[in-house]
């Protein structure tokens, strides 16, 4: 419990922990940033990390000055790019077998099932949508992986989408990260970047779920 009351301070004030360690451990923190994102996008059972949060507090660190913002961004695109060829790879190694998972208390059932109903409804493009979604960005490329994706549309993807998230909040976080406003109220603006992309992951899951199993339920010759 005490691992998860850690874990649970580290998300939600991560911009506190982060100043702190900087200023403990100087440049060490690009290493630690790198290692966050890798896992969080890398391993499909830590989908748990924070992501977008993350990206945000450190553009914000960046505008304060206490990071370099080049080398911040560069860093966190390589290990979300990384992450993802890593998710996708074991995706395609081990395929149908996940199914045999469901009781593992590592593996998210409900999680991944919402990833491929994802990918189901919008294909390729979801490689690119989860990454702005909890849980879904973890799941995203392993299910891609599983599908059997080839692999240079899966980069192409992969690439894409972590240049658009990596580059577009960390820069929100450079360019408002600073304002009083914010800085007040961080703590709910994290909370809103965790629930509201979660949300709108499982209605558009659920909404994909329904529409299969409408189709599979109707007579061949309305479908």
């Amino acid at each position: 419990m005490e691992l998860v009351a850690a874990l649970i301070d580290f998300i939600l004030h991560v911009d506190v922990h982060l100043a702190q360690f900087v200023a403990d451990y100087g440049t060490w923190v690009y290493a630690l940033l790198f290692a966050i994102v890798f896992v969080e996008t890398g391993v499909v059972v830590m989908p748990f990390l924070p992501g977008d949060s993350l990206l945000f507090v450190v553009g914000a660190l960046c505008g304060a000055g206490l990071m370099n913002l080049p080398l911040a961004m560069g860093l966190l695109l390589v290990a979300a790019i990384l992450g993802d060829q890593v998710n996708y790879t074991i995706g395609r190694a081990i395929g149908p077998k996940v199914w045999q998972w469901e009781k593992s208390r590592w593996f998210n059932r409900q999680a991944f099932e919402q990833a491929h109903a994802f990918y189901e409804k919008y294909g390729g493009v979801t490689i690119i949508i989860a990454r702005f979604m909890p849980f879904i960005r973890t799941f995203a490329p392993f299910v891609a992986g599983v599908a059997d994706m080839s692999r240079t549309k899966f980069t192409a993807y992969n690439v894409a989408g972590a240049l658009l998230w990596v580059v577009g909040i960390t820069l929100a976080g450079y360019v408002f990260g600073n304002i009083p406003f914010v800085k007040q109220h961080l703590d709910k603006i994290i909370w809103a970047m965790i629930l509201i992309p979660g949300l709108l992951a499982i209605f558009g899951g659920w909404r994909a779920r329904r529409a299969a199993a409408a189709a599979a339920g109707a007579p061949a010759g309305i479908r």
